[in-house]
């Protein structure tokens, strides 16, 4: 990569004041974690929190830089040239397009540096590994959901995810193993379905009206994506005065979703320890700056979107329902306590109280 336009690059990064950690001159490797946007609080709250954590534990004389793209994969792109002009030695990627972050993979490569795909595969040949849970499962399971608290005949709202992001298709895939055999049979009816670019709840939230408006409230469930898109149609239905009488699925368990579950709105969230995602992240990295083998966590292996062969960490997940499920997440999420969730109206139900 030219060197004049990667400092070209550096000073234009700089004027939008991306990085958020401080930087420690005297560090002396470094390591990069591009997170995708900021709508979705679990990356600065979870995932760079669980990463950040681990690499001070693990390595604390490694330098550690967050930068958040807000959604532009431009912006995106030229904080990983600015992550390489400083010195980043790994980098660790949320990508937010698939496709077009194959270039942060390629530049970086030709630099020596390795690239981890995190969440989010990069259908790049230069992906070195990638960190995510089985998303076809978790697609399946929010559908089965729905599935379970429907009946035959039922109207279903379909919100997809982020028609750039690699992890939304997957999801919907999943999510189409179970429904599409029903809605072919006539046991439940597809009565809407949309994309969320940028996983944007306002974007959703239209969605959810315009459905809600071609059905005249005809629906009787809806199978959501992750949770602000569940948000977005509880606050939809709210208006309808048809909160908590439709099942809602989600991804993420986030402070709001598991206050909407215990107040009976949102019916069900898939849950993944990102914390844990974050750390295992931090573990590669550190292997990498060591030249030593990950090859204990990255037990599979996968292949992207062009071909490539990339070494695959498995993540956990688990679908929580109701209050049952909100207690298991707050049990095993170290980001989430009790006291967050039993906030406002979610202060009044029988768990807060207990």
């Amino acid at each position: 990569m030219n060197t004049k336009v990667k400092l070209t690059c550096f000073a234009a990064s700089l004027a939008m004041s991306a990085i958020v950690s401080p930087i420690a001159a005297s560090a002396k490797d470094m390591v990069a974690m591009l997170l995708p946007e900021n709508v979705n609080p679990r990356w600065e709250q979870q995932d760079a929190a669980g990463f950040k954590e681990k690499m001070h534990e693990i390595a604390p004389n490694v330098r550690v830089e967050i930068f958040n793209a807000n959604n532009d994969t431009s912006v995106q792109q030229r904080q990983a040239e600015q992550a390489l002009t400083q010195g980043a030695k790994v980098l660790v990627v949320v990508p937010i397009d698939g496709d077009s972050s194959a270039i942060i993979a390629d530049d970086a490569a030709e630099e020596g540096v390795p690239t981890i795909a995190y969440d989010r595969m990069i259908n790049s040949k230069n992906t070195k590994v990638w960190i995510q849970a089985d998303m076809f499962k978790v697609g399946a399971t929010q559908a089965q959901h729905v599935v379970d608290n429907t009946k035959d005949g039922d109207t279903l709202v379909l919100l997809k995810g982020s028609p750039t992001d690699p992890n939304a298709a997957v999801i919907a895939k999943g999510q189409m193993s179970v429904l599409e055999p029903l809605f072919k049979s006539g046991a439940r009816k597809l009565g809407y379905e949309n994309w969320t670019p940028g996983w944007d709840p306002a974007i959703a939230r239209r969605s959810m009206d315009q459905a809600l408006t071609q059905l005249s409230n005809n629906v009787q469930g809806v199978v959501s994506s992750n949770d602000g898109n569940a948000a977005a149609a509880i606050e939809a239905m709210e208006e309808q005065g048809m909160a908590g009488k439709v099942p809602v699925s989600g991804l993420d368990c986030t402070v709001q979703a598991q206050q909407l579950m215990l107040l009976g709105k949102q019916t069900q969230c898939s849950w993944r320890p990102l914390n844990t995602m974050g750390a295992m992240a931090a573990e590669v990295a550190d292997r990498m700056l060591k030249k030593e083998s990950y090859s204990d966590l990255a037990t599979q292996s996968v292949k992207n979107g062009v071909g490539a062969d990339v070494a695959f960490v498995p993540i956990d997940s688990y679908s929580a329902v109701g209050a049952k499920g909100v207690a298991y997440v707050i049990k095993h999420d170290p980001s989430i306590t009790k006291a967050m969730v039993c906030q406002g109206d979610a202060a009044k139900t029988d768990f807060c109280a207990q």
